[in-house]
């Protein structure tokens, strides 16, 4: 089924962002979100990231959509499928991610030293005054 011009919009957008997150650290699906102007919509973030093409043909791939750098907001690991949680650990932990696993093999990445959390996108920064940096919040 063909989508709709929203959505591909939506889609494009999340892919467009998160190719800001920087080499070595994280940011939220929730965050990710606020950046786009969308606060309510995480998980539709999630479901985009889910849905990432592995084709490297197409415009947005696995290849070139750092899909590992959204994790959720209390910094854990989201297990999607059997794996998919230690597939994501390990290329997080090859960019220089400390990713820790804790007594219930949940797995961890400290915002508070490796999250991304900026105002706007970089992208964004001439159309708007982002004098205040990054925010945790």
């Amino acid at each position: 089924m063909p989508r709709s011009d929203e959505a591909e919009w939506w889609i494009n957008a999340v892919y467009a962002a998160v190719q800001e997150i920087p080499h070595g650290r994280v940011t939220s699906y929730g965050h990710i979100a606020r950046l786009l102007g969308q606060p309510q919509r995480p998980r539709q973030v999630g479901i985009s990231l889910k849905h990432l093409p592995r084709n490297p043909s197409e415009y947005f791939n696995i290849d070139n959509v750092p899909w590992q750098r959204v994790i959720n907001s209390k910094g854990m690991i989201s297990h999607r499928e059997p794996g998919a949680a230690e597939r994501q650990a390990e290329v997080l932990r090859q960019e220089g991610v400390d990713v820790q696993t804790d007594s219930m093999g949940e797995m961890y990445v400290d915002l508070d030293r490796y999250g991304w959390f900026p105002r706007m996108l970089p992208s964004e920064e001439g159309s708007e005054d982002n004098s205040e940096g990054e925010d945790q919040s």
